[in-house]
């Protein structure tokens, strides 16, 4: 990808540390973050809520970030912490990357035509069950997602990582055949036991059975004897 592709962020030194300054930034409708990596020390920043949101909708792993007048940084995102409510990012840690060297990351796993499945309509169940891949690749390389099409899964059905095709400039660093992606269980049929009203009438019909039975006999038996 070409550096005029690349989202861009403006961001502006911080100098403020501690929750109470990062309680304050927020309130002021900043984000505070970090950048660190490639033996530089570490950059703290601030930055505004609508330009970190309009960096990160796009499908680039790979922004430009411009630290007050300094010039512009390769980074990937490495982490973000949110807010356990509104799920706004409180804080967010930036990595800075050599463009041209291979890194290890991270891609989450997105399944598509579950519904259309044979093994769903069939009343099965399909699974997600490996929700993140470990990979390697240069960091214009690193995709957002990778999307896995199960429509054509049948019911008991597996699907390892050897069944998916990398995308190019990417390597899966987990196991192909060990790493399940998803599967399709079909739920076995379960026997219904009959409710309390249904057993009491049958043991009640069975000790009515017992004791006519055990009538006839002493009834035969009365008749022998007279």
């Amino acid at each position: 990808m070409a550096d005029s592709d690349r989202p861009k962020l403006a961001v502006l030194d911080r100098a403020e540390s501690g929750s109470r300054a990062a309680r304050r930034l927020r309130r002021e409708g900043l984000v505070p973050g970090i950048i660190y990596g490639m033996g530089s020390e570490p950059v703290p920043f601030k930055v505004g809520t609508r330009d970190l949101r309009a960096a990160l909708i796009d499908a680039s792993q790979v922004i430009d970030v411009e630290v007050g007048d300094s010039k512009a940084l390769p980074v990937i995102v490495k982490d973000e912490q949110r807010h356990p409510v509104r799920d706004e990012i409180v804080h967010i840690d930036l990595l800075q990357v050599n463009l041209n060297v291979k890194i290890h990351s991270t891609v989450p796993i997105e399944l598509h035509g579950a519904e259309e499945a044979p093994g769903t309509k069939e009343g099965g169940v399909l699974e997600h069950v490996t929700r993140e891949l470990n990979i390697e690749a240069l960091p214009t390389n690193l995709p957002e997602r990778l999307v896995v099409d199960v429509s054509g899964m049948e019911a008991q059905a597996t699907m390892h990582l050897s069944e998916i095709e990398a995308p190019e400039g990417v390597e899966f660093l987990d196991d192909p055949e060990e790493t399940i992606i998803a599967t399709v269980t079909v739920p076995s049929e379960v026997v219904e036991e009959p409710d309390i009203e249904e057993e009491t009438e049958l043991v009640g019909e069975g000790e009515a059975a017992e004791g006519a039975a055990e009538g006839g006999d002493q009834t035969e038996g009365g008749a022998e004897e007279s």
